[in-house]
């Protein structure tokens, strides 16, 4: 009886094991994708308890929509990864509650600005009485000069969208209420700026805007939004929860409206690349229009004085989004295109005279399929790209300098950023 028992759970055992599931060890896991770009956020955290606040919620919201949005995101106190060189491993620096102080920090800073990097500021990242001190920063890139008043207590406001053809505001509706924050007002106009592109201003809906009577806006004209079109930045003027100062406990969240953190998220990839240049697994598009900034001083790719005839200079100049900085690559053949401009696409980037020299210039011509005005694009790690002219092997390239109007040149190749481009799609 044993005997038989026993055959009959071997059986069994052999019946189970024909039916069940084979085993293929362990799941296998994908790869985590690379971040399409990285972000550094630089904060002091030792003034005002709700900047302190502001930057503890930001410093749990943005690994958050990182972590969704596939890109990475660095907190430090280390001011000095301005200036030794550290943030250039970064497409985007953020200031969640300071600006960088020693001459060392904000000359890093300056040069990582006109060598193409991304920042988006926060609240008082922008706050000074003294803009003199440090005028690139608060009369050229911010625009915006002394703080001259603020709202108080802390509320929300109705804002305006004033453009919605800025990739960080495509999505926003032409009016939208905000997330707490006290609000700041400037000295500086920043409607007679021609590079400040104002984004978005408190709606007239608002006022009276502020709790304390002594301290609210009646009327006026106040920004909150805004980018400078000669730099890739953007500045929010939130970034202050409302507080309980007796036990600095938080009473607001600067991440409560859907909409405003819209904007966070498409401002932080419009300046980070993502979603704005070419794809890295994809070809350069040949539907869309690019800007091409040089990675040695932020300059653009540009024909002299919007011109568009024959023998053009094709220049170095600071970016300005028009159509003179506006190009389109063609192909050809074999991985070549041609760079068609905007203002008439029959017009290409031509290596005059046809020459195989080094500095030999560089301007607009019309195409006729010669090996000079063909170019082949060659992709770096970085994202940025280098571009190689058929007829000759070298590259088009800037002088490496910051002089403007200087007519751009082929030169043999050398990995420098003079010859290295971030390419930005253009509406």
């Amino acid at each position: 009886m044993r005997r038989h028992a026993a055959r009959l759970l071997l059986l069994l055992a052999l019946v189970l094991g024909l039916t069940a599931p084979a085993h293929t060890g362990p799941a296998a896991t994908a790869a985590p994708r690379a971040p399409a770009f990285r972000v550094l956020a630089l904060y002091s955290g030792t003034w005002d308890p709700a900047h302190i606040d502001f930057v503890e919620e930001a410093n749990t919201w943005f690994p958050q929509a990182a972590a969704q949005n596939n890109f990475s995101y660095t907190a430090s106190t280390d001011w000095n990864l301005l200036a030794n060189g550290g943030v250039n491993a970064y497409q985007v620096v953020l200031f969640l509650d300071d600006a960088p102080h020693t001459q060392a920090q904000r000359a890093g800073f300056e040069q990582y600005m006109r060598a193409g990097g991304g920042w988006f500021g926060f609240h008082v990242s922008a706050f000074t009485t003294d803009a003199g001190s440090w005028p690139w920063y608060y009369n050229q890139l911010l625009g915006s000069g002394n703080f001259r008043t603020n709202t108080w207590g802390p509320t929300t406001a109705v804002l305006r969208t004033e453009d919605r053809t800025h990739p960080a505001t495509t999505a926003l509706p032409a009016t939208f209420t905000s997330s707490v924050s006290e609000w700041y007002g400037w000295s500086n106009d920043l409607r007679t700026n021609p590079n400040i592109k104002i984004l978005a201003s408190v709606d007239p809906s608002s006022f009276p805007l502020g709790t304390d009577p002594n301290q609210s806006w009646y009327s006026g004209y106040y920004p909150i939004l805004w980018t400078n079109t000669q730099y890739k930045m953007l500045y929010a003027n939130f970034g202050h929860n409302a507080m309980d100062y007796d036990t600095d406990t938080r009473l607001s969240s600067t991440f409560a409206s859907p909409t405003q953190n819209r904007f966070l998220i498409d401002g932080l990839k419009w300046l980070g690349g993502a979603g704005s240049g070419p794809d890295p697994t994809e070809p350069i598009s040949e539907t869309a229009w690019y800007s091409l900034a040089d990675d040695a001083h932020g300059t653009c790719v540009d024909a002299r004085a919007a011109a568009t005839a024959n023998g053009t200079a094709i220049q170095q100049y600071t970016c300005n989004g028009t159509l003179a900085q506006q190009f389109q690559f063609r192909s050809t053949d074999s991985g070549y295109t041609r760079i068609a401009i905007r203002g008439n696409p029959q017009q290409v980037v031509d290596v005059t005279d046809v020459s195989t020299a080094d500095n030999a210039r560089l301007q607009l011509w019309s195409y006729g399929g010669g090996g000079n005005q063909q170019w082949l694009p060659v992709r770096e790690a970085s994202g940025r790209y280098h571009f190689v002219a058929r007829h000759s092997g070298k590259c088009l390239s800037t002088t490496g300098g910051s002089a403007i109007g200087v007519q751009l040149v082929q030169r043999a190749c050398d990995n420098s950023a003079a010859q290295s481009f971030r390419l930005t799609v253009q509406p």
